[in-house]
């Protein structure tokens, strides 16, 4: 019997078409928002005459993804600094994509968890305290 106060281990349903459907269409909105970002953000983020560092890299890195439909349609748009420091450039770059990547898919993707009582149909009852 479940009382509610044990783990629930309740193995997820597979996603149907029309759950993939849902998450193909909550990625493209998000990679709309993030191409007009990228359009706006873009020219700010490649001053002239400045040597980029860690922080300059993460934001460069998290922007390339988003150049990717100008880069499709035919737009030459920088997607790496030429004149930056190194390695703290680079480590800042890798993060700044892996961090993209984690913010597009999971908010694809994402399902809010369901309470265990509802998902298995367990209805609680309280106990009178005393």
């Amino acid at each position: 019997m479940n009382t509610g106060s044990e783990a629930c281990h309740v193995l997820p349903r597979a996603g149907g078409p029309r759950t993939w459907a849902f998450g193909a269409a909550r990625l493209l909105v998000i990679g709309l928002a993030l191409g007009w970002l990228y359009g706006w953000a873009g020219p700010r983020l490649y001053p002239e005459q400045q040597r980029f560092g860690f922080g300059w890299g993460m934001a460069h890195g998290a922007l390339m993804p988003m150049a990717l439909p100008a880069l499709l349609m035919g737009r030459d748009v920088d997607i790496y600094a030429g004149t930056n420091t190194g390695r703290a450039y680079k480590l800042g770059y890798i993060t700044g994509i892996n961090l993209c990547g984690l913010v597009v898919f999971g908010g694809a993707f994402w399902r809010p968890a369901r309470r265990c009582n509802e998902v298995a149909g367990v209805v609680r009852h309280e106990r009178p305290e005393g």
